[in-house]
């Protein structure tokens, strides 16, 4: 048997991934079942997993999988899953057997001087699962030489979890002045921003906080030889 939040819980995650080919992440679990931390997603999921409805994939992008349905969890049970959005179409296999999901190409992004930002939602790319997170990502094709200590060359194809928040350090999409973007590592002063490149031929683009606007950091990297 069941509680009301577990049944809630399973209810979602299986219509969730049936829509999307993914499990949903701990965060939009927590919104789905409006509960105020992730700490009761854990107990739910440990309590789910004990009795044999939901199992853990190990190194795995989205790491459950629904085993089993309570009786009665038919199309009397209201659905809480969201709408599959354009963010991460539904996932499917390549000819090694591995898991495909296709992420939407927005265009091109400066490694170098900031260039305007293009967003071209009907082209796709298939990506492996395993190469992306629990968040929806996007993909930008590499324009420039800003980052080549990083390994990201002109003309890679970097693949962006969706964020507004990042750690110094972090390699980052930022949206400068609400025009221009630029892939770039993170570094914060007192009361500024420091984009910083990874070529020495470039010098660090020093900005006031509320001049840019952080839309992703970088999760994994294509390349064509």
């Amino acid at each position: 048997m069941l509680t009301k939040k577990q049944r809630d819980l399973l209810v979602f995650i299986n219509d969730y991934i049936q829509e999307t080919g993914l499990s949903p992440s701990f965060e939009e679990m927590k919104q789905g079942l409006d509960l105020k931390s992730k700490s009761g997603i854990h107990r739910l999921i440990n309590a789910l997993v004990e009795r044999g409805f939901l199992e853990r994939l190990p190194n795995k992008a989205r790491a459950l999988e629904v085993k089993k349905m309570p009786d009665g969890s038919g199309s009397n049970v209201k659905s809480l899953a969201p709408k599959k959005s354009a963010a991460t179409a539904p996932a499917n296999s390549n000819e090694y057997g591995e898991e495909t999901v296709q992420v939407p190409l927005y265009g091109k992004i400066a490694a170098g001087t900031p260039i305007e930002a293009l967003r071209n939602e009907q082209d796709m790319i298939g990506m492996p699962a395993s190469m992306l997170g629990m968040q929806a990502c996007y993909a930008l094709t590499i324009e420039g030489d800003s980052m080549v200590k990083a390994g990201i060359m002109d003309g890679d194809v970097v693949i962006i979890e969706k964020c507004d928040r990042a750690n110094d350090g972090d390699i980052v999409v930022a949206l400068v002045d609400g025009e221009e973007a630029t892939l770039k590592r993170l570094r914060r002063e007192v009361g500024s921003v420091v984009l910083m490149p990874e070529n020495d031929s470039y010098q660090p683009i020093r900005l006031t906080p509320e001049r840019v606007q952080i839309q992703g950091r970088i999760r994994s990297l294509l390349r064509n030889y």
